[in-house]
């Protein structure tokens, strides 16, 4: 039986850390390390919404094509959250994967672009604002080599 309830977003924070990640979504636990490098300085996070100027949705599918929806708010939180967009706002880009892509893309062992002239990865929206990302990306893996 498919239930018809959506959840609502939850924002990442450090109050929430045990309820955000789905175990079904594995690499979306990317968005904590993303949050945490967004959010762990506030130079860092005005410097990222400066570079960003966007919300960026995901819309991921795992395996067993279930879908889940996040955003960064780069456009003013700087924070990452459940859901396509923060409440009353509209995502400017959203990138649709597959959860075993985004997690490659995320690490680094594949890029946006090669998922994209692939069909692997689709984007609405303004589609040269989703070449901001990789910066932020990047500097996440960066955060995560760091604790290693």
């Amino acid at each position: 039986m498919v239930s018809t309830h959506k959840t609502p977003p939850i924002h990442l924070s450090t109050q929430t850390q045990s309820n955000k990640i789905p175990d079904s979504f594995p690499s979306s636990t990317a968005f904590d390390t993303i949050n945490t490098s967004l959010t762990s300085s506030p130079t860092d996070q005005k410097a990222a919404i400066k570079a960003g100027a966007a919300i960026f949705a995901f819309k991921l599918k795992n395996a067993s094509g279930a879908e889940q929806a996040w955003h960064i708010d780069l456009k003013n939180t700087g924070t990452v959250a459940r859901g396509e967009a923060p409440a009353g706002k509209k995502a400017d880009v959203t990138l649709s994967l597959s959860d075993e892509d985004f997690g490659k893309m995320v690490q680094g062992k594949t890029k946006a672009q090669s998922l994209f002239m692939g069909g692997k990865l689709k984007i609405k929206g303004n589609v040269m604002k989703a070449t901001r990302l990789e910066p932020i990306l990047a500097k996440a893996r960066e955060a995560e080599k760091a604790k290693l």
